[in-house]
């Protein structure tokens, strides 16, 4: 009987006929009608219930669950639900899904005809790293008449681990490699030059470059022939993540940690597609997570499980410590993009030597975030004197943003301010413009 639930059909019938026994009350001769009312009640009653408790196995359903989900992405989780019962199903799915969604009114209507199944599937979208715990599947199955419904449960407890975002990879991938890479937009990189990398001898076609045509090969075919090369391989390309208390900033229900996450995981997708090393760390009191630069086989899975459950933490970041972590770790020059997040000019000043030190030896772009509230406030146009307060407030604010650029640009180092959310398009075409330019 545990499983046995009563339905808002069963209390309204039942209140319609102590409805007609109060009116008989008054009309003796609504008694025999009362009195058939509640037989005919109690028939369909144990009708009902017998139609659904005959049968052990009425339902049946299975959640389909991915291995890992994707944080911040949408994610697909189906549910097959077969129908073992001779009659027509209402059956109400609840799943309980992890606390971290918070979804208290999650709830799934289907009918199903007799010895059918059916497959649907919701969207789960994680906002967390780390470990998420499904608890029971449950299905409530009713039958035609609706007085009364029988549960069903399945799968007691799941737990699927929640990785940096790389469901989008595939679509960066493909993107990158025909160098077609901008924010809003898809262009052309122009390459400024090529590397000496040489890749073959192939036939003039219009659009080439003629400093590249190889004479004594032209003469020897009797038409143009150039040289082709290609981009140099074997770069090397370290990812440092800040995850001291600047990084905690929340924006659209990920932190700037989160979004620096998942765009080294889509940098390092694409890196190692480019034939170079990827190598990561994360850093704030002291240097943790190290991913040494390499591109054999492995090495996006390496990163992934040490970026899968980063925390930020409530420190002032020591730069310090970050550039003797790089001046005795990587030796070899590399491309080091450096994610954080500076508000002001002061703060950058703090640690200038730091970040010069660094580009002695390498070559250095800097990561920081617009606010995008911010943005939004300078959209709007203004209708009150503390509207006017706030624009002028957030455009402060950003005028702080460009002098920080423009201050590390006097010292060689590359910047990249962005949105949040187009954190990944930006760090890919920055790279790839490094790369088409040849300057590392």
């Amino acid at each position: 009987m545990k499983n046995l639930y009563l339905n808002n059909r069963f209390f309204f019938t039942l209140f319609g006929v102590g409805i007609t026994y109060v009116l008989a009350f008054f009309f003796p001769v609504l008694m025999g009608v009362a009195h058939g009312f509640l037989i005919l009640f109690f028939l369909a009653f144990i009708v009902d219930y017998l139609l659904l408790f005959n049968h052990k196995n009425g339902v049946q359903a299975q959640r389909i669950l991915p291995e890992k989900l994707s944080n911040g992405d949408q994610n697909s989780i189906k549910i097959d639900l077969k129908n073992n019962y001779s009659f027509q199903i209402k059956a109400k799915v609840i799943d309980e899904i992890p606390f971290q969604f918070q979804k208290r009114d999650f709830n799934i209507e289907r009918i199903i005809k007799p010895k059918k199944n059916v497959l649907f599937e919701y969207i789960l979208e994680p906002k967390e790293r780390g470990e998420y715990s499904f608890g029971n599947l449950n299905v409530f199955a009713q039958s035609i008449l609706g007085f009364v419904s029988r549960r069903f449960t399945f799968q007691k407890d799941a737990l699927v681990p929640s990785y940096p975002s790389f469901i989008h990879l595939r679509k960066y991938e493909l993107m990158a490699l025909q160098n077609e890479f901008l924010l809003g937009g898809i262009k052309k990189i122009r390459k400024l030059g090529h590397t000496m990398e040489f890749e073959q001898i192939k036939e003039y076609v219009p659009g080439d470059d003629m400093r590249t045509i190889n004479w004594k090969a032209t003469s020897k075919r009797n038409q143009l022939m150039v040289n082709q090369f290609q981009d140099e391989k074997s770069q090397r390309i370290f990812m440092l993540i800040d995850i001291g208390r600047t990084m905690q900033m929340p924006f659209n229900g990920l932190s700037l940690l989160d979004y620096s996450i998942n765009a080294t995981m889509a940098l390092s997708h694409i890196i190692l597609k480019k034939n170079d090393r990827a190598g990561m760390m994360t850093f704030s009191k002291k240097a943790e997570n190290k991913v040494a630069a390499d591109n054999k086989s492995g090495q996006l899975k390496k990163i992934s499980q040490a970026l899968y459950n980063i925390q930020t933490n409530f420190f002032e970041s020591d730069f310090s410590r970050l550039y003797q972590e790089v001046r005795f770790n990587i030796g070899q020059r590399s491309l080091i993009l450096l994610f954080t997040n500076f508000e002001t000019l002061d703060a950058v000043n703090r640690q200038m030597k730091y970040l010069r030190g660094i580009t002695k030896n390498h070559l250095l772009v800097i990561i920081f975030f617009k606010n995008s509230e911010l943005q939004s406030v300078m959209n709007t146009n203004p209708e009150s004197i503390q509207e006017v307060y706030d624009e002028i407030i957030a455009e402060k604010f950003e005028y702080e943003k460009k002098l920080i650029i423009q201050e590390l640009k006097k010292f060689g180092i590359y910047t990249i301010y962005t949105l949040p959310e187009n954190l990944n398009i930006e760090v890919i075409n920055k790279y790839l413009e490094i790369k088409a330019r040849g300057i590392l």
